[in-house]
């Protein structure tokens, strides 16, 4: 984490390929269990690709979030940009094909932790979450649980009663 946010609250963006799917549950799950816990963080979500920015999140990742009682309609998609990598202080990639193209724009200055999001889960580090753009509705149930226990760990790695 950068120094200067040491005290502060911790700034974290979630990254995958269009901003529709993924990265978009991830943000409403992490603002949802970070609520719960009663931590003030600042939770974002982008996307390497442009193609659907200022775009809603994919209805079917909207209908996945409501029948968990999370609203992301509100949500728009949006690219990353170098100035992310001063913004945050972690930035959690979906999958490896993320992480390189985060990786390629990264300043040399980046101040922001670049990881994936699975790296935070006992026994899952190095693989990536399943996109389900292409697939069938139930794959966004898949990949809600993924981000909902990522969620979880953020939660339990930042909470004031740790250590």
């Amino acid at each position: 984490m950068r120094d200067d946010r040491e005290n502060a609250k911790p700034a974290i963006l979630f990254l995958c390929l269009g901003n529709i799917c993924r990265s978009p549950l991830a943000e409403g799950a992490a603002r949802a269990a970070f609520a719960r816990a009663g931590i003030d963080a600042t939770l974002d979500s982008a996307g390497t690709g442009d193609w659907h920015v200022g775009h809603p999140p994919d209805r079917r990742a909207q209908a996945e979030a409501r029948r968990r009682g999370i609203d992301i309609s509100d949500l728009r998609a949006r690219q990353l940009s170098r100035r992310d990598f001063h913004d945050f202080d972690l930035i959690l990639a979906a999958d490896e094909s993320n992480l390189r193209d985060a990786l390629a724009i990264r300043p040399a200055d980046a101040t922001a932790e670049l990881r994936l999001m699975l790296d935070l889960l006992p026994g899952r580090g190095g693989q990536g979450v399943a996109d389900p753009y292409y697939g069938e509705d139930g794959g966004f149930s898949v990949t809600w649980n993924d981000v909902d226990a990522v969620a979880a760990a953020l939660v339990a790695e930042f909470s004031p009663s740790r250590g």
